[in-house]
């Protein structure tokens, strides 16, 4: 089903919807409705405390309570959901995501949750779109219709909903949806159908479809078959997807605006499967692998939604695909691979083959003359262990961290600092054989190995790495505007760091 989103200022108790929302925060006084459904609770009268009292309403993050109406106002039904103590844009948007679970088998649903900045109409409409995001490709058509119950019609009240900002807001909030959406499709595509081949036909199709039609962006596509990689010498990439009958690829995209006076290259790991090679991961660390290419469904799918923007910032993209195999043809630890541009690597573990895929793309990106090289991966474990499945690691210039740190805040994504130590230089200088150690099985400090590995690749320019292993798959239940499955972590935050970019200083 096709969901059409409107924004609009009409009063909740008075919206035709079948079904309204209502935003209630919680406080030591208890619950307290949300100014925007101030008319709701007008309408139920002195009924209304009691009545949240009755029903154990407490306006805490992730609640979501269902009430007939019984014609106390024109909805049928009333759902109301928790915003917790402070309804800023974090809370806003998750509660949106909560309301979309939590209306079923609604034609037409009304949001009244704070949206009285431009700001809070973007999270309302994003949250609400990624709230409701469901993955039915391979289900047969009775599941695909038991999981599709999404309203055809929602409407997002807002005060402000005629002032120009607001609808900006409300337009771009629904490009950025559609990206995560995008990532999260691609994350959640099993890895016998997501090969390297079959990636890069996906990334061939969202092109066509962001590049098509009237007033669309110009966006350059490459893709770089085996032929292409082998030419060029990656032979980091080459060493780790040879070892596959799916043979590895390159996407390279480009967004070049004749305003831009900046030039950001983004670079993604591609991993559509993780065996370990003939580190082989125990089966159950296999489960989830098909994950191993969210870094470049990301990049992929920010920088298409940067230019359905606008951005006045250059944008050079470089997604390097491959799966990670075991055959005769496999690297093997012990192996000297020569990267791209000639740095010479000694292999030790063949799951930490992401960090060879990036080292080609890096030097790949160095050759674009950018001002900042940002990259997002699925890297580490290490880093998972140290924070969570929901918190992504960023290291790397100190300012370009700064800088990306505070595009997460802004786009609702929770980010962590960590460092690059000097000992970790000594660590990946280690090889008696090579100019460095792809990995040494210290049990300490992998992440931040990690990180050094790849820094040098990137030619002493501004950059930053992004660590979001653990953070593209979703492994338990949905929460706020995140679902089980692929979350699509790292989009926003990448969108809103370009944004920033083309900001005026």
């Amino acid at each position: 089903m096709t969901t059409t989103y409107t924004l609009r200022s009409a009063s909740p108790a008075k919206t035709r919807a079948e079904a309204v929302v209502v935003g209630v925060l919680a406080s030591d006084k208890g619950p307290v409705v949300c100014d925007a459904g101030a008319d709701v609770a007008e309408a139920w009268g002195r009924k209304w405390q009691p009545l949240l009292s009755t029903l154990g309403v407490t306006g805490k993050a992730g609640e979501a309570v269902r009430i007939p109406a019984n014609g106390l106002i024109n909805a049928q039904l009333l759902v109301l959901v928790g915003l917790g103590a402070e309804p800023d844009e974090t809370s806003v948007r998750r509660a949106a995501g909560v309301a979309a679970r939590s209306v079923p088998n609604a034609a037409s649903v009304a949001i009244a949750l704070p949206a009285d900045t431009p700001g809070l109409v973007d999270a309302v409409t994003q949250g609400h779109l990624l709230g409701g995001y469901t993955y039915t490709l391979h289900k047969t058509s009775a599941a695909k219709a038991d999981e599709s119950s999404g309203a055809g019609q929602v409407v997002v009240l807002s005060p402000v909903a005629r002032q120009g900002e607001a609808i900006t807001a409300f337009e771009e909030a629904q490009v950025l949806a559609d990206a995560v959406r995008l990532t999260r499709d691609w994350v959640n595509e099993p890895p016998g159908h997501l090969t390297p081949a079959g990636f890069a036909d996906a990334v061939t199709d969202a092109h066509r479809a962001a590049t098509k039609g009237r007033g669309a962006p110009k966006v350059d596509l490459e893709i770089w078959d085996h032929a292409r990689l082998t030419e060029r010498g990656l032979g980091g990439t080459l060493a780790v997807g040879n070892g596959s009958d799916a043979t590895p690829r390159l996407a390279k995209l480009t967004w070049s605006p004749k305003d831009a006076t900046t030039h950001l290259v983004l670079v993604g790991k591609g991993i559509t499967f993780d065996s370990g090679g003939l580190t082989i991961k125990p089966a159950s660390s296999m489960v989830g692998m098909k994950g191993d290419m969210g870094g470049a469904a990301c990049v992929i799918a920010a920088t298409l939604a940067i230019a359905k923007l606008g951005l006045p910032v250059k944008v050079t993209t470089f997604a390097p695909m491959a799966e990670n195999m075991v055959s005769g043809s496999s690297f093997r630890p012990g192996d000297v691979v020569t990267m791209y541009g000639g740095t010479t690597v000694e292999i030790a573990n063949t799951d930490a083959e992401g960090r060879m895929l990036l080292g080609d793309a890096l030097v790949l990106a160095t050759e674009e003359a950018p001002n900042i090289i940002v990259d997002v991966a699925t890297l580490t474990g290490h880093l998972q262990l140290a924070l969570g499945d929901k918190v992504g690691a960023v290291l790397g210039s100190q300012e370009i961290v700064d800088a990306v740190l505070a595009a997460g805040a802004r786009a609702g994504e929770q980010h962590w600092q960590m460092p690059i130590p000097e000992e970790m230089t000594e660590r990946i200088k280690a090889s008696k054989i090579a100019d460095l150690l792809q990995h040494d099985w210290v049990r300490w400090g992998g992440g931040l190995m990690a990180a050094a590995f790849l820094r040098e690749f990137t030619a002493g320019l501004p950059w930053a790495h992004l660590d979001i292993a653990g953070k593209e798959i979703n492994t338990g239940g949905p929460y706020g505007h995140v679902p089980s499955g692929g979350t699509g972590f790292g989009v926003t935050t990448i969108v809103e760091y370009a944004r920033s970019l083309a900001a005026p200083e």
